[in-house]
């Protein structure tokens, strides 16, 4: 027929044929339950059994914790990859407060980790990366001069405190609240010298309770609280109504209690002067300490140095302290904590600062009224905008504060819960129990601070609330220089 119609010039239509598409390649291959019954192809002679479960997300981290927990907001400092998700981690603590789908409450954060694990680098990173969103630095004592280097990278002189120095600063400052005072109505007035005078007191009791009568701490009561809040505000002038409150100094306050006046007996309900002083001897015996002892000097008269706070870090060094033992550099501590807390009572909005205590269980040992101190600051925290960031060796340094059961331990375990962040960088096998009784960490959380953690420099568990976070802290050729904590080992070596 086709034939014939072409003779006639008509053609039929055609068919068009099929166009050949070529398979793509496939992804995945069909695989007996066995496995392939080949050579090297891992195959079984019975399946392998399996138990099917069915759940919630929500439900699922608790059987299987190191499933990728939910991630953070890309802000803040950039530490490093998370190895759970594969992302970047990037640290912000206040920016977590103020994200109600963020679990932290508060930006505290606790850096536990056995020595060469990477804790000051880390620090140290995460500080200068914070300066990129307009956070400033405080290092409240430098025990080994570890920031010096990176102080002197921003162009910042650390000041140097020890015997000898020029350096001196007065604990009972009044910091910028002073300011503006003779413009404060009586009301106004009375509410800024209760805070003034709560903060002295706060630091007297720390300072008296950190001496020692034996193998017993000096007591600090109701009664002493009395003698030296009334002494404090003869020395100002805040009894006598003035306007202007002049500052006064421990040596100052010492004095006093040493040769009352009639008036400050009266004032303590005290019968007359010779039961005033049998009364308040380990008060003043204790405070002779400070001005007579092993850090006499450095912490007894009017603040020498004048502190750029508008600079991007600001460094306390305590290092020339060292010889006169951990106890004599918990004091320093105490002391620098009380007049760092009083510069930034009045910090204007927007002024973010992260506060750095390095060696912070040696201010803890000093007793109970040091933990209470310790305790305020981070409680204040919120209110200030600061980040307080305090680095130790693991969780049971806490623990150190006092004997088991006593009250110093109580409030010491209690710190835990003031802040909210805490990085575990490596530690050995034997503080695994406490990593998982005092931070509550699983089997597998612990288990990757004793042996991944372990396994390099700077990697660490982040616990943002009750999230996970397995991240490798990275450093920059400049960051690794400064962070560089080796040179008396390797000159040596």
């Amino acid at each position: 027929m086709s034939q014939l119609l072409s003779d006639f010039g008509h053609e039929l239509p055609t068919v068009p044929a099929p166009i050949q598409v070529p398979k793509a390649a496939r992804l995945f291959r069909h695989a007996p339950r066995r496995g392939a019954r080949r050579p090297g192809r891992g195959w079984a002679p019975a399946t392998a059994p399996v138990s099917t479960w069915r759940m919630t997300s929500d439900q699922a981290p608790v059987l299987w914790p190191f499933i990728s927990t939910p991630g953070l907001p890309p802000t803040g400092a950039q530490m490093g990859p998370d190895m759970l998700s594969g992302g970047a981690f990037h640290a912000d603590p206040i920016g977590w407060v103020l994200d109600d789908a963020v679990p932290v409450t508060n930006p505290n954060i606790f850096s536990f980790g056995k020595p060469g694990r990477g804790k000051s680098a880390t620090t140290k990173a995460f500080c200068l990366r914070m300066m990129d969103f307009g956070y400033r630095t405080l290092i409240l004592g430098d025990p080994k001069d570890e920031y010096e280097a990176l102080c002197r990278f921003l162009g910042v002189q650390p000041f140097v405190i020890g015997h000898g120095l020029a350096t001196r600063i007065n604990p009972l400052a009044f910091g910028p609240l002073m300011t503006g005072w003779e413009a404060l109505s009586a009301e106004q007035a009375q509410g800024r010298a209760a805070i003034v005078f709560a903060r002295w007191l706060t630091l007297v009791r720390g300072l008296v309770g950190s001496q020692r009568i034996g193998d017993l701490k000096v007591p600090f009561g109701p009664s002493d609280e009395v003698v030296v809040k009334a002494a404090l505000q003869h020395l100002t002038g805040y009894s006598h109504g003035q306007s202007h409150l002049r500052e006064t100094t421990i040596p100052a306050l010492w004095h006093l209690l040493n040769t009352p006046s009639a008036q400050l007996v009266e004032q303590c309900r005290y019968a007359d002067e010779r039961h005033f002083l049998d009364g308040t001897r380990l008060l003043r015996d204790a405070l002779g300490q400070l001005v007579d002892g092993a850090l006499a000097g450095l912490f007894d008269d009017h603040t020498t140095i004048e502190v750029d706070w508008g600079a991007p870090i600001q460094s306390l060094s305590l290092s020339r302290l060292e010889p006169l033992g951990d106890e004599a550099v918990g004091i320093a501590l105490t002391c620098l904590n009380s007049w760092g807390r009083g510069m930034r009572e009045m910090a204007a909005p927007g002024d973010l600062r992260v506060v750095v205590r390095d060696e912070s269980w040696k201010q803890l040992r000093l007793g109970t009224e040091a933990v209470k101190s310790f305790d305020a600051d981070l409680r204040l925290s919120r209110r200030d905008g600061d980040i307080q960031f305090a680095i130790a060796h693991k969780p049971s340094d806490l623990l150190s504060a006092g004997d088991s059961g006593s009250q110093a331990v109580a409030i010491a375990k209690d710190l835990l819960h003031l802040a909210d962040i805490k990085i575990l960088h490596g530690q050995d096998l034997g503080v695994a129990q406490e990593l998982e009784s005092m931070l509550g960490l699983g089997a597998l959380a612990r288990d990757q601070v004793t042996r991944w953690a372990m396994q390099g420099k700077g990697r660490a568990l982040w616990c943002v609330g009750d999230q996970l976070y397995k991240v490798q802290t990275v450093l920059t050729p400049v960051e690794k220089a400064l962070t560089y904590t080796n040179e008396n080992i390797a000159s040596a070596a």
